[in-house]
């Protein structure tokens, strides 16, 4: 396999195990206030960064270590976890007039896509989508068999985070009924967003200082809007997704991370864990949740490939396929938080790397990237 970039379909998986619902969310007062949360940014619903000044006069905030080998112990993102770009106005994503039509087969399940990271831009999920056959032009259901799998991160940073959230729920109803299924994986951002409104200001300790979900949510891009517009089972939803899946060969997770062996030596012990963890609601706990899973760049350089053999051996599959970075800052053409160098790569398709055995799915659409939905297994 040649590692590099290749462009197709999209996602899906297996039946979501359901357990206890989870209650006592505590709402923080700040979410009936104006500032900061003012619309500000460079799109409509989306706050501006907060300024180096203000970063430096709010420690403990870190400076974004730019890979996962050199983070302290205790590292944890209560500052930015990835540089700023200046992308302009909201990408524009043509559709073509005919899109994509699923082939279906004759009998047995349909052909399996993925969908990286979200980040609240639903009109260019739609347009993805589409794109790909998966839905018509009315945002509804018609690949028929069709699986769908997201990889995490709807909300944050971009303009509608729980109108995505709300799209995946409706589309996991449509496709269901019609013999396929769309199914979704926690990313860091779910743990981040079920944190801030659990634990709001409640102090946590970060292992670097003091750090509370709601400084953490402002500075990874928390939306007010959708902080305003997050109802129970929205809340229910998120903290009910699996943390990872195999589905036919493919190992998918979130994050480009170890981590996830801490907690288990299976899928299913895995997933019971960090679901057994956010019913117990220890805000402790859930900070050290949020912690591991943004950690990244595991997969990357020297090395790499043997840590995703760490977790193919454990957890089975022949390939690992994840989001959480993008892939212009994973490639590191994307280093600083001005973000003014304009030469680097176009995504255009998953990014195939440690040895052919990782598939970054995350395009950076929230840097002027692109939001990836690709059909696997890739063609080789």
């Amino acid at each position: 396999m040649v590692e590099g970039s290749m462009t197709q379909g999209a996602g899906q998986g297996p039946e979501v195990e359901r357990t206890a619902t989870v209650r006592d969310f505590r709402v923080p007062a700040y979410v009936h206030e104006t500032a900061p949360y003012a619309a500000t940014g460079t799109h409509a619903g989306e706050a501006a960064p907060p300024s180096e000044k203000e970063y430096e006069e709010n420690p403990p905030y870190e400076k974004n270590p730019p890979y996962e080998e050199d983070l302290p112990e205790g590292y944890t993102p209560t500052q930015r976890d990835l540089p700023v770009i200046r992308r302009g106005d909201t990408v524009q994503v043509a559709v073509d007039p005919e899109p994509l039509t699923v082939q279906q087969p004759a009998t047995g399940q349909g052909p399996l896509f993925v969908v990286g990271d979200v980040h609240g831009y639903l009109d260019e999920l739609l347009a993805a989508l589409q794109e790909k056959g998966l839905v018509d032009a009315a945002g509804q259901w018609c690949a028929g068999t069709s699986r769908l799998w997201f990889l995490g991160d709807f909300t944050d940073r971009g303009p509608d985070g729980i109108g995505v959230i709300d799209l995946v729920m409706r589309l996991s109803a449509e496709a269901a009924a019609a013999g396929g299924y769309c199914k979704a994986l926690m990313g860091n951002h779910e743990l981040l967003l079920l944190g801030a409104k659990r634990f709001g200001d409640t102090p946590v300790n970060s292992g670097a200082g003091t750090a509370t979900f709601q400084a953490a949510w402002l500075l990874n891009g928390g939306q007010k809007t959708d902080m305003d517009r997050l109802q129970d089972h929205h809340l229910q939803w998120m903290a009910r997704l699996d943390a990872l899946e195999a589905v036919d060969g493919h190992l998918l997770v979130h994050s480009d991370t170890t981590t996830y062996l801490d907690y288990g030596g299976s899928i299913e012990e895995v997933n019971d864990t960090v679901r057994e963890t956010l019913t117990r609601n220890d805000a402790e706990e859930v900070w050290d949740l949020f912690r591991k899973f943004t950690k990244r760049f595991s997969f990357r350089d020297e090395g790499g490939a043997d840590a995703v053999r760490s977790l193919l051996d454990t957890y089975g599959g022949t390939r690992i396929v994840h989001g959480h970075s993008p892939i212009p800052y994973l490639l590191g053409e994307v280093g600083s938080e001005d973000g003014e160098d304009d030469t680097r790569t176009a995504v255009e398709g998953p990014h195939v790397y440690a040895d052919g055995l990782a598939i970054a799915m995350d395009g950076g659409v929230t840097m002027a990237g692109k939001l990836l939905v690709q059909q696997l297994p890739l063609d080789t």
